[in-house]
């Protein structure tokens, strides 16, 4: 009994994983489609993260009713957080993605979507968390994989190379339906939106972490940073979008592709990242990201011909790579913090006896 359970620990986290991240892709799809097909990126964005905001908010008051004579002070420094994490990690980040999207394909997505990792590291060092010592094995690795990942981003950014799947024509129903890949003239603009967006993602990881420090209720932040973000969003859409029937939704399918999007998107795949960091570490959830490289390859090979070019692959590919060294140089620096401060915790020990007996002398 106790095996049966051990390995349903363990493999229920790696399925649900496994399963978002073909969600994620899906949906890009499906929201690469209805931009392409005339809605606005801007209106999108306003309008799931409004929906996710009111999902949100009344869940996360009912889970933390229990602890609410436990709860932080709700400070202006606090405020300015959540206002900072609702810019850079909904408003920035969403706006330069979904614009990058309808210039690129979620392939190209998927792919800068690794340069996280890099940015990551390289804003711990800007701000002195982290320190450049290259004697470090682990430092060491995650240098060698920033290197990698920039070399596949070049790649996916430049080199286009043949099709992957071509053929003499088109899957006229396929193609009506769903849209993988934009006109390539846009494919450069599109890779430098969709590369602003991972830095935004970065900056925002950071806000959130001392954001966790200060307030530690994840559903609570969440929910705090996607009202802030909805609303900055939805100036930043009234300034940009300034024709009303842009707001108006005239397929019933870009109804259902927001409620999608907010209900997996917004609210279903946070909470499961949350719950799947407490209970299997803070760098469980990461080591997933790379399989929507494969989701997004398979679905432009299976039903989009013409549309995938072997540099997108090759340079996802690479950059899928890179970011698996970055995760292994994080967790083996890791494991030699822990080696330090257990050895240095063990001499410490050994000196306390020496000590007393000198003393006892």
């Amino acid at each position: 009994m106790e095996a049966k359970t051990k390995i349903l620990y363990e493999a229920l986290p790696f399925i649900v994983m496994v399963i978002m991240e073909g969600w994620t892709i899906g949906l890009t799809i499906f929201a690469k489609t209805a931009i392409s097909n005339g809605m606005s990126p801007f209106v999108f964005i306003v309008y799931t993260n409004a929906l996710a905001t009111i999902i949100l908010f009344p869940c996360s008051f009912l889970s933390q009713q229990e602890d609410r004579k436990e709860r932080p002070p709700f400070t202006f420094s606090l405020f300015m957080l959540f206002l900072f994490l609702g810019f850079t990690g909904i408003t920035m980040t969403q706006s330069f993605l979904f614009l990058g999207l309808s210039y690129s394909s979620p392939i190209l997505v998927c792919a800068m979507g690794h340069l996280i990792a890099t940015f990551n590291f390289l804003l711990s060092l800007i701000l002195r968390k982290t320190e450049l010592n290259l004697r470090r094995p682990g430092v060491q690795v995650q240098v060698i994989g920033i290197f990698v990942s920039i070399m596949g981003a070049v790649v996916a950014e430049f080199f286009k190379g043949p099709l992957v799947r071509p053929s003499s024509h088109h899957l006229r129903h396929t193609k009506q339906l769903l849209v993988f890949s934009s006109t390539p003239e846009f494919w450069l603009l599109g890779g430098v939106l969709l590369v602003a967006a991972s830095f935004s993602v970065s900056i925002s990881n950071l806000v959130q972490k001392e954001s966790f420090k200060q307030y530690p209720e994840p559903v609570k932040v969440l929910s705090y940073s996607s009202l802030v973000g909805t609303i900055l969003s939805a100036i930043v859409s009234c300034i940009v979008e300034r024709d009303i029937n842009a707001w108006k939704l005239r397929r019933s399918k870009d109804l259902i592709l927001i409620v999608l999007t907010a209900v997996v998107g917004g609210v279903i795949r946070p909470n499961i990242q949350i719950w799947f960091t407490r209970m299997k570490g803070p760098l469980y959830v990461s080591l997933f990201k790379p399989f929507g490289i494969a989701f997004a390859t398979t679905f432009a090979v299976s039903f989009f011909s013409n549309s995938l070019h072997y540099g997108s692959v090759i340079g996802a590919t690479v950059l899928g790579v890179g970011y698996y060294i970055i995760m292994h140089g994080e967790i083996k620096g890791n494991e030699e913090k822990t080696g330090c401060d257990e050895s240095s915790s063990d001499s410490l020990d050994k000196k306390i006896p020496l000590l007393q007996e000198h003393m006892q002398v």
